[in-house]
């Protein structure tokens, strides 16, 4: 297989090294200072997958380049699907991981229902036309943080069939089975076919 040129529509270094490692390396991945992109990119759409569609067309317009964006969220039963797209500012702005997961850590404070899932949308531009790729996993909510791995949401959410939490898992064991990976996945079985 040829190699394959493709720009990640994001400034978050963790997601960066997570889809390095999940793509194989037949991947040649720009991130979007090494193409040349200093704007940030809008994610005003008020949906998951409207935000990962913005942000991949904003780049193939601005660069030309075929690129993938995706956003995730985590969506909490107990809490109707929040925080869902407003993940990554839970507890408000500025982004802060730590003080989102003490917030969600507060709403679910006595409650029975932990379910929740982490879902990505991936959105794939190639020469303007846009491809979306989505990916679950299911779990739930721990009472409190474990772990130092991954980022987000990463120390409170326990996948189904295991034990430990995302940032407490092997990076290779959560970048099998996480939200991304599976979005990833079908991006690459995609790719591949064409």
């Amino acid at each position: 297989m040829h190699m394959i040129r493709l720009v990640l529509a994001t400034n978050n270094p963790h997601k960066v090294t997570e889809i390095r490692k999940i793509l194989p390396e037949s991947f040649e991945l720009l991130d979007l200072r090494q193409a040349g992109v200093t704007e940030d990119l809008p994610e005003t759409s008020g949906t998951i997958e409207g935000n990962a569609i913005q942000k991949a067309l904003r780049v193939w317009e601005l660069i030309g380049m075929q690129c993938v964006a995706d956003d995730s969220g985590l969506e909490v039963e107990m809490l109707g699907g929040k925080p869902g797209v407003d993940s990554a500012h839970f507890a408000g702005h500025p982004r802060n991981d730590g003080r989102n997961i003490i917030y969600l850590l507060d709403q679910l404070e006595g409650g029975q229902n932990r379910r929740a899932r982490f879902r990505t949308v991936l959105a794939y531009v190639q020469n303007g036309e846009v491809f979306t790729f989505e990916g679950t996993v299911q779990g739930v909510i721990s009472n409190a943080q474990r772990g130092t791995g991954g980022f987000g949401y990463d120390p409170v959410f326990v996948p189904d069939g295991y034990e430990k939490s995302f940032a407490e898992l092997p990076a290779e064991v959560k970048n099998s089975i996480s939200h991304r990976a599976n979005a990833l996945k079908l991006f690459h079985d995609f790719i591949v076919k064409r």
